[in-house]
């Protein structure tokens, strides 16, 4: 099988099988009370099942099957790589109980985050590793053992709490997660690893089957075990292979630098950075401002495309001075840090006007 067909089976595959399960999912979610309820401070207004996320996992772990299966021989595969795979998709199976837990019971962060660790250790375990980080310069750091480890637990942790966190909208982190995917397999693809791009491919393909009962208004949510699904394969995706993770970082800075904002903002206002119901993440705020929820999300979206593009030449081949890397860096920090500031400033401004406004 051609190269080329090869990975457009696979994603195919990727679409259906999420498209049909997060549909069954979504019928099983009702019927065992698996159900997101409104509260205060989101924007949600109805009840919705929140199981979609089951349906995503089992329609990527048919097609990363699918795709091992149908692998042409022209496609060189080295072993290691194939051992992370098994570990990433083990890993992926321990979703399923912390995320029932949650979905029932509402877990509080430090559970959660002890679950998380526990999903990680699991790849960690089959060898997946950060190994070291890109330089600007172009010139990859190697990792001593002892903070190797480490650097990578934190960054799959990292990288699930980034994602569950943006799930606020309809659509939202769906399509994010599909755009950040699609630029880490344009990168491995660029760089000769259609063994890796593969994966992100069928990631992108998993949330692309899922969007279409998602989007606004949205009839089944991925719920938990989504979100720790599209984090937890993000994060592992973007180290097999060779880590990605200047990439990853700069495709999501939308969401990463938002919890960012959203936890300094509250801890200076002496509240617990984890504890919502503010109406302080992004999403919230352009929403309050006025626009609609459709026009929320396609902005978030173009916001997440843009900085999806300049990330390719952030970690492309070496082909000017290494300050201009640095410079790419440093631009897109300062420009999503400067959207956060203004339209903290405009939400800030009009609650203040609505407080002294007569009713």
């Amino acid at each position: 099988m051609d190269v080329s067909l090869w990975l457009a089976a696979s994603a195919l595959v990727g679409v259906l099988a999420s498209f049909v399960l997060v549909g069954l999912a979504r019928d099983h979610g009702w019927r065992l009370g698996l159900v997101d309820r409104p509260r205060a401070g989101e924007v949600q207004v109805r009840e919705v099942p929140r199981s979609g996320g089951y349906g995503m996992l089992g329609g990527l772990w048919i097609a990363i099957l699918a795709s091992l299966a149908l692998r042409p021989e022209a496609v060189d595969a080295p072993p290691q790589d194939d051992l992370t795979i098994v570990g990433m998709l083990l890993g992926s199976a321990l979703i399923v109980p912390l995320a029932m837990f949650d979905d029932r019971r509402r877990l509080g962060p430090l559970p959660q985050i002890v679950g998380q660790i526990v999903i990680a250790a699991i790849p960690i375990a089959f060898g997946l590793r950060l190994g070291s980080l890109a330089s600007p310069f172009g010139t990859a750091q190697p990792l001593p053992g002892w903070l190797d480890i480490p650097l990578t637990f934190l960054w799959i942790v990292a990288m699930i709490n980034a994602i569950n966190l943006i799930d606020v909208m309809d659509g939202l982190a769906g399509g994010i997660v599909a755009m950040a995917a699609l630029v880490l397999f344009t990168r491995s693809l660029w760089f000769g690893q259609p063994s890796i791009a593969v994966l992100p491919l069928l990631l992108a393909a998993v949330a692309l089957g899922f969007l279409p009962r998602n989007f606004h208004p949205a009839t089944v949510f991925m719920g938990t075990s989504g979100s720790i699904l599209l984090g937890y394969s993000l994060a592992s995706m973007s180290v097999i292979g060779g880590a990605k993770v200047g990439t990853a970082f700069a495709v999501l800075a939308v969401p990463i630098l938002d919890t960012a904002w959203v936890m300094f903002r509250r801890i200076s206002q002496g509240r617990s950075p984890f504890v919502g119901g503010d109406r302080e993440h992004l999403p919230h705020k352009l929403h309050w401002l006025g626009l609609s929820h459709l026009q929320t999300v396609l902005v978030l979206y173009g916001l997440s495309a843009l900085f999806g593009f300049l990330s390719l030449g952030l970690h492309s081949p070496a082909t000017g001075p290494g300050i201009e890397r640095i410079l790419l860096l440093i631009g897109l920090v300062a420009a999503m840090v400067l959207v956060l500031a203004v339209v903290t400033f405009l939400t800030v401004r009009k609650e203040r006007r609505e407080a002294v406004s007569p009713r």
